[in-house]
């Protein structure tokens, strides 16, 4: 495991920046959160304004601003800075953009000395995550995305609506693109253990009117809900890095959905996707491969191909 000293730097003083540094704050993940924004006054003023936070707080966590200079012995790189997709675009449509911002950043922080794990929320985030990875020239285990994370979470705050249970009692995944190919992994959503394709074989009458097409298209599609309702995502994701975070300076070995590069896996190379993942003291401790039926495999293989093809047209590979 990598010595942790429980520093933290997040990049982008904006409102998923913050809200993570707060949900860090809130549930004392670390001892020091360092904020970095390019204008330096914003990240200056959101250290002021957690600081105020401390008496109300079970631990004090030490936050202040700083610059990409000053990231060498940070243990944690949360990357939120990016470009936002204006209305009738995807998240894909903001590559050339996204690309531009992430050498800006990327760059001189390795040249600070930075040698701990970057956890990327930036979109979009599967290939942002793999243009962390080539820039930084880090071990693909220390570049973590948050990928598909938030939205099984969505997944299972929908179902838990229709089974009228706790989220945390619903298992299961949306894997792939974190964007328009995602899907629901259905042969591996559990409920309280059961396979949710056996609930709904012995209960039809109750839940004749659940479809699943309808729950995994309101799962893909929550995120773009709050967008144009309010201009922005924040606080699922805020927490979601926050959770990812946590299970590294822990050495937690959650299993998360999370932006990982394939080797392999999946019989998947050089993409990065969002799949379950134990993340602990060293990031990526191992990816789990799920057994996919056809459909699904088949879904994943689409969702990676479309990955691969905008990766491609990266200029730094």
């Amino acid at each position: 495991m990598l010595g942790k000293s429980g520093k933290v730097a997040v990049i982008g003083a904006g409102l998923v920046g913050s809200s993570c540094a707060y949900s860090m704050i809130n549930q004392s993940i670390c001892r020091e959160i360092m904020m970095v924004d390019r204008t330096y006054d914003r990240a200056v003023a959101q250290a002021l304004d957690f600081s105020h936070c401390m008496d109300f707080t079970h631990n004090r966590t030490k936050v202040y601003a700083g610059m990409y200079a000053d990231c060498g012995n940070m243990d944690v790189i949360i990357l939120t800075a990016g470009a936002n997709p204006k209305p009738g675009q995807t998240r894909l449509d903001i590559l050339e953009e996204a690309e531009s911002i992430a050498k800006d950043i990327v760059v001189p922080i390795m040249n600070s000395g930075f040698n701990g794990i970057f956890v990327v929320a930036a979109n979009p985030v599967d290939i942002v995550t793999y243009m962390v990875w080539k820039l930084s020239g880090l071990p693909r285990e220390h570049v973590i995305g948050t990928g598909t994370s938030i939205d099984s979470s969505r997944l299972k705050t929908l179902l838990s609506e229709v089974f009228s249970i706790d989220p945390r009692s619903v298992h299961g995944y949306a894997l792939g693109e974190h964007g328009e190919s995602q899907f629901v992994a259905w042969s591996h959503v559990t409920i309280g253990g059961k396979p949710i394709m056996h609930i709904m074989d012995q209960h039809k009458e109750r839940f004749k009117h659940l479809d699943l097409e309808d729950i995994a298209r309101k799962t893909k599609d929550a995120g773009w809900e709050i967008f144009t309702r309010k201009g922005s995502t924040q606080f699922g994701i805020g927490n979601a890095l926050a959770h990812i975070t946590r299970s590294i300076l822990n050495d937690e070995h959650k299993i998360i959905a999370v932006s990982a590069i394939l080797d392999g896996e999946y019989e998947q190379h050089n993409v990065c996707v969002g799949v379950p993942a134990i993340i602990g003291g060293n990031g990526i401790q191992e990816i789990i491969e799920l057994n996919l039926d056809a459909t699904e495999r088949e879904k994943f293989n689409s969702s990676c191909e479309i990955l691969s093809g905008n990766i491609n047209r990266l200029t730094l590979v």
